[in-house]
């Protein structure tokens, strides 16, 4: 009998274009591919795993004695950013999609959030990438006070402030004015992210870890709830909490970039938890695959790797362990955007089977009617459980 489940979201780590890629401009986007082609990529324990052996991943290398089950998963929700994987994974499907602003945002909008935000003004107001608008707005900004603001291919309103010049706190409290806002029909925006920064010239600007997400909250009934509702613990590490607005969550932790989260992974591990851990590794995407750095995220793949013994170790005869990811942003492409990509699925666990392939699961909810499954607890409308093929 399995008491409890513990999901690692590698943050970005996709395995390969979906079909529906070209939607997306996506085409020939393979993250994995992508830093193995151009790096020494090193990470045996996602291999011994069977990372490797997952269908048509464009890697030849594979691995002869796989000790857990592998697979990937196509994302049925529309879209390809954090909230809309994670939700998927979790059991709801996103089928409309969110808006996006590929000339930025209407000015109409623009004004009333500086009036229902009580700001003096804003700066920027441009699609592109968070950290060149730093370097190209931030020395303004330490000047005016004005917020940054700024969108991306996604489906996001984000507002980057110096810690010294507009204090956390209210850089969340205008974030929450604008997730407000944004809720209604005619703007229909999935995230408000607050983006907070340090430093004292365009040279050394650098983001901080008190960033924050405020999530669109209208979305569907997911197995947090399902789990939370049954007694049962749900604890989440890292920006989990943020994506789930609080939702379904008994337990929050927050981390300060993937080697924190890793830290804090495995001392929630050795907890006598019941339930769900859900877990989330942000710097893969935040710190490597929005920036293109090819050999950034290949060390943090190997830092993850090295600490898979040790997670093992603590697992319990119970437990089931689940490695993952959400969308795909691909290093080695121009684009700094998401892709829309195949997301790995790699299980482990004393009462799990060893070497089992999942072939291609038709949506990332296969996990959380796996879990719900193992748990007897209430299906939901999406997904199929993997139950019967993994069990010993």
């Amino acid at each position: 009998m399995i008491n409890r489940a513990i999901i690692i979201v590698l943050d970005s780590f996709g395995v390969g274009e979906l079909p529906d890629a070209n939607l997306y401009s996506d085409e020939g986007s393979n993250t994995l591919k992508g830093i193995y082609k151009n790096t020494s990529l090193n990470i045996p324990n996602l291999k011994k795993l069977g990372l490797y052996n997952i269908d048509d991943i464009g890697i030849e290398e594979k691995e002869t004695d796989v000790i857990g089950v592998y697979g990937k998963a196509i994302e049925k929700s529309k879209g390809k950013n954090s909230p809309v994987g994670h939700w998927e994974i979790a059991g709801y499907v996103t089928e409309k999609p969110f808006t996006t602003y590929p000339n930025a945002f209407p000015e109409k909008l623009i004004q009333r959030f500086i009036k229902e935000a009580g700001i003096k003004g804003i700066l920027c107001n441009k699609k592109g990438s968070g950290t060149d608008f730093l370097k190209e707005y931030g020395e303004e900004h330490l000047k005016t006070g004005y917020p940054i603001i700024y969108t991306s291919a996604d489906s996001v309103f984000q507002i980057a402030a110096h810690e010294n010049i507009i204090p956390v706190e209210e850089l969340y409290r205008i974030c929450m004015v604008a997730r407000e806002i944004l809720n209604e029909p005619q703007y229909n925006v999935g995230t408000v992210i607050a983006r907070p920064f340090i430093g004292t010239n365009a040279s050394d600007f650098v983001r901080t870890y008190n960033r924050k997400d405020f999530e669109f909250k209208d979305f569907g009934r997911t197995m947090l709830d399902v789990i939370k509702e049954n007694s049962k613990d749900v604890v989440s590490i890292g920006k989990i909490s943020d994506l789930f607005s609080m939702r379904g969550i008994t337990k929050s932790i927050h981390t300060n970039g993937n080697l924190d989260g890793i830290h804090k992974i495995i001392e929630e591990i050795k907890q006598n938890t019941n339930g769900l851990i859900f877990a989330n590794l942000v710097d893969f995407d935040m710190l490597y695959g929005h920036r293109n750095n090819v050999e950034g995220y290949a060390k943090a793949l190997e830092e993850f790797d090295s600490f898979i013994p040790e997670i093992l170790q603590n697992l319990k005869d119970d437990d089931i362990l689940i490695i993952t990811a959400d969308h795909g942003c691909d290093p080695s492409t121009p684009s700094t955007d998401h892709s829309r990509e195949y997301i790995p699925i790699l299980v482990y666990g004393r009462q799990i089977k060893e070497n089992i392939n999942l072939k291609i699961r038709d949506t990332y909810a296969d996990i959380s009617a796996t879990i719900l499954d193992l748990f007897n607890l209430e299906k939901l409308k999406y997904g199929t459980s993997f139950k019967n093929e993994i069990l010993k």
